[in-house]
């Protein structure tokens, strides 16, 4: 059995990965940072349908805390799957905001950073001696870096820096056979989203009619592709940003 690391899996958008990589048969650790009800609903979920599953508390934004959590992985390896390896890690856990540059703080600036950069680069690092040959990463990026969508500038800058950082991860790991790609998911409905979405049923129109396929997305879309990436269907793909955004603004 394959055993992957998703971050940020609790919710929303993170928590479809999860689930997805358990009906393929991967066993999942999965982190929150402070939801842990909902972690444990996920848990629960992949349980129910005899999956294994474990839940971890995580602040990406804390690169101290990290040597911390490599011992709990470590621990949850052994206790739950009997082994000292894991096989995928899914750098998903972040956060957004919608401010213009000329009003963007620079703690709200750093806040972004150390989530969405900073702190994959240095878990990966840290995780990196725990993750099998052959293995592969995921980093979730954003279609914000393709299409300039203001108020999300220091957000997409981030995410712009992580998709190259994958090609070096993909570049530098490639000798351990480990595989680096990037998924960009565009507009998505989530339990986190629906709320703001429909006071504004204008804006999602817009978001449908940019998109090809004429409609903005759902997690399950996002979760089923990152679930694809990790199995061997498609060990050949190295490298890559795959957008699943269902063709918006082409």
């Amino acid at each position: 059995m394959s055993v992957v690391i998703i971050t940020g899996a609790s919710r929303g958008l993170g928590a479809c990965p999860p689930i997805n990589a358990a009906k393929r048969g991967m066993g999942v650790i999965l982190t929150y940072n402070s939801h842990a009800a909902g972690a444990d609903e996920v848990v629960r979920q992949i349980e129910a349908e005899g999956g294994k599953a474990v839940a971890l508390a995580l602040d990406v934004g804390k690169v101290e805390s990290f040597p911390t959590f490599r011992d709990q992985v470590a621990v949850a390896l052994q206790a739950t799957w009997g082994r000292d390896r894991f096989d995928a890690l899914v750098n998903n856990a972040g956060y957004g905001t919608f401010n213009l540059m000329e009003t963007v703080s620079e703690s709200e600036f750093d806040g972004l950073l150390n989530v969405h950069l900073k702190g994959p680069f240095f878990l990966t690092q840290t995780l990196l001696p725990l993750i099998a040959d052959g293995g592969h990463i995921v980093n979730m990026t954003s279609a914000t870096t393709r299409v300039a969508t203001p108020g999300c500038a220091p957000y997409a800058a981030f995410k712009g820096g992580l998709e190259v950082l994958t090609r070096y991860m993909a570049k530098e790991f490639g000798p351990r056979g480990i595989r680096a790609n990037s998924v960009s998911p565009g507009a998505i409905r989530t339990d986190m989203t629906s709320g703001a979405l429909d006071q504004r049923p204008e804006f999602v129109s817009l978001l449908a009619g940019q998109t090809a396929l004429g409609r903005i997305g759902a997690p399950d879309d996002v979760g089923r592709v990152i679930a694809s990436l990790l199995s061997e269907d498609n060990g050949w793909v190295n490298a890559q940003n795959i957008e699943v955004a269902g063709g918006y603004i082409i």
